[in-house]
């Protein structure tokens, strides 16, 4: 078999340039693995990544979307050695490459694990971006130590969630800031406090935390920088934040593209495995319909979580 179906672009835009049709089924090259795939989560912004349509420059089109997978190993490249055929695995697409929105998808054998044991594929998908970004932020970056006090920004968003159940089983004292109807979701996820947005301000904590993660969007309001002590380390996932307001409050400022490396995918497994993290799924598509997934990202959402395609059942 030569050929698949994919959800693909042939040209830049959004929802409305994707098209499910046939492309070329790829094979595993050196040092990779070729997956079929199961399930494939999506992240509704990647369509306006840089990468996601060039890499080094160069015009990537026609792509293939979504970068969070989970599936059964279909063909193993040279050079792997501790991955079998029919092996069940998760893991992320880098970003510059064809992603998982198809029947089959290409992925160097470092960016994959074993596939938590406990979850459906559907839930091992939704958790590889989301959880890995989590991760890399609260222990790699910001070193989080038991008893750190921490406010995540966005407590019930896709990596607000999995920051505030991680950090809480980490041993950290989680403060969520969410909108009036996500208080009691934050509130779930362990947060032993959580600010109402819609009737709090944040900006009433000063001074009192060791780590502030900003999970919501692309400006970081100065009550996050304000909200640490000197000293304090403040994680970003949109942007670079203000280096200006950094040094005005004392603080440490970083932004990040997460890394995606087997270790990290088996840590985030066992955590799954272990009860430690819920996942959420806000709905399911099947990947024919992967157009109405990625429409579905400009409506209000009523679940929290990943929306999901299902490629094989």
């Amino acid at each position: 078999m030569t050929t698949m179906r994919a959800l693909r672009a042939h040209t830049r835009g959004g929802p409305e340039v994707l098209a499910y049709e046939s492309a070329p089924r790829p094979t595993a090259s050196d040092g990779e693995l070729l997956i079929a795939v199961h399930a494939a989560a999506i992240t509704f912004d990647e369509l306006t990544w840089p990468e996601t349509w060039t890499s080094d420059g160069v015009d990537r089109t026609p792509i293939v979307p979504s970068h969070e997978f989970s599936g059964v190993v279909a063909e193993v490249g040279r050079g792997v050695t501790d991955v079998s055929v029919g092996d069940e695995v998760y893991g992320l697409v880098p970003f510059d490459r064809d992603g998982a929105a198809a029947e089959y998808v290409r992925v160097p054998a470092g960016f994959v694990a074993a596939k938590p044991r406990t979850v459906s594929h559907e839930v091992a998908a939704a958790a590889a971006l989301p959880g890995l970004t989590a991760r890399e932020a609260l222990v790699e970056h910001a070193a989080l130590k038991g008893g750190d006090r921490v406010l995540v920004h966005g407590g019930a968003g896709g990596v607000g969630a999995f920051v505030t159940q991680m950090a809480g089983a980490l041993g950290a004292r989680v403060t969520g800031t969410a909108h009036t109807k996500d208080v009691p979701y934050v509130r779930s996820l362990g947060a032993e406090r959580v600010i109402d947005v819609d009737h709090e301000a944040v900006d009433a904590e000063t001074g009192v935390f060791d780590i502030a993660i900003d999970a919501v969007g692309a400006l970081t309001p100065e009550s996050l920088f304000a909200a640490l002590r000197r000293g304090g380390r403040l994680l970003v996932l949109q942007v670079p934040p203000s280096q200006e307001l950094a040094d005005q409050y004392g603080v440490t400022a970083e932004f990040f593209i997460v890394t995606p490396e087997r270790e990290s995918l088996e840590w985030l497994a066992e955590m799954i495995d272990a009860g430690k993290l819920e996942v959420a799924i806000a709905a399911t598509f099947p990947l024919a319909e992967g157009r109405a997934a990625y429409e579905s990202g400009a409506t209000r959402r009523e679940r929290p979580g990943k929306t999901v395609l299902v490629v094989r059942d």
